[in-house]
């Protein structure tokens, strides 16, 4: 499969004519543009962009990449994925070596008491954990892959109480960790693992959305102690590719806030929070 070619495709389909100035009649057999209006409204010819959607056009410029991506109106995170996608060096590039958290990142972790942190990999394996992650998904989450977790287990859909927008955010992280890392058989281990199990997932990834997350609201239905609604930033670590520190916190003196320091006394008491099972 070209990924380049399939990103163009879905992103072709998603924009409606009217959007771009275009009339949209009740003949129209296609969803979104037709190829031909792609390449008027960006500049190219039809015969090029056709064949761009086909796999056969290699490096197209900056120039020409930057006009697709206003003509199929992308966002800054589509832009830079579709650039990426054009311009994969021919060579294959070493595979990703596994990340091995620094000591003084951990540190880090422990220093953080009162809110759930965790350190993960562009795979979405969690790294390393602090006690209040662990309490919040009810078991030892280092190792844990949360792709896995979200997709395949019971338990992880019962614990996000967004479960749809979490697979939402899910395989737009690996459709851009796919595209970073293009020759990591690990990676391609797991999304085609998740493709084969999860039809829901195999749904998604046929669209080629793309996303990132450096904020945002994150909601958990515990079974310890019910809802529970915190708020999510995402650092990206500079020296180590595609790790990334995630803080869950609540506002101090909220309902949610609350809710984690009894989290967090229950597990001190060795109540029912740690059923530690894959």
């Amino acid at each position: 499969m070209d990924d380049l070619a399939d990103f163009l495709r879905t992103r072709r389909a998603r924009v409606r004519p009217e959007s771009v100035g275009l009339h949209a009649d009740t003949r129209r057999r296609v969803s979104g543009l037709r190829r031909e209006e792609v390449a008027h409204l960006s500049g190219v010819s039809v015969d090029y962009y056709v064949r761009l959607e086909q796999g056969r056009a290699r490096r197209p410029s900056a120039q020409v990449l930057d006009a697709l991506a206003r003509a199929l109106d992308l966002d800054e995170v589509e832009r830079e994925h579709l650039h990426r996608l054009a311009n994969r060096p021919a060579r294959p590039r070493r595979r990703p070596s596994v990340a091995r958290p620094r000591p003084e990142l951990l540190r880090v972790l422990d220093l953080v008491a009162d809110a759930p942190a965790f350190l993960i990999d562009h795979r979405m394996t969690v790294l390393a954990a602090n006690r209040l992650a662990d309490l919040l998904y009810g078991r030892s989450v280092a190792g844990l892959n949360i792709a896995r977790h979200v997709f395949l287990n019971e338990e992880g859909r019962d614990l996000f109480a967004d479960w749809e927008d979490c697979t939402l955010d899910t395989v737009g992280h690996l459709r851009l960790a796919a595209g970073r890392c293009p020759d990591d058989p690990e990676l391609a281990s797991l999304i085609g693992e998740l493709a084969l199990r999860s039809e829901r997932f195999r749904r998604l990834w046929a669209r080629a959305d793309v996303r990132t997350r450096t904020h945002g609201r994150k909601v958990y239905r515990h079974p310890s102690v019910g809802r529970l609604e915190l708020h999510q930033e995402n650092f990206v670590l500079p020296d180590c590719a595609g790790t990334e520190l995630i803080v869950q916190s609540a506002a101090p003196g909220s309902a949610d806030h609350d809710s984690l320091r009894l989290l967090a006394a229950l597990g001190a008491t060795g109540d029912p929070v740690v059923p530690d099972a894959v």
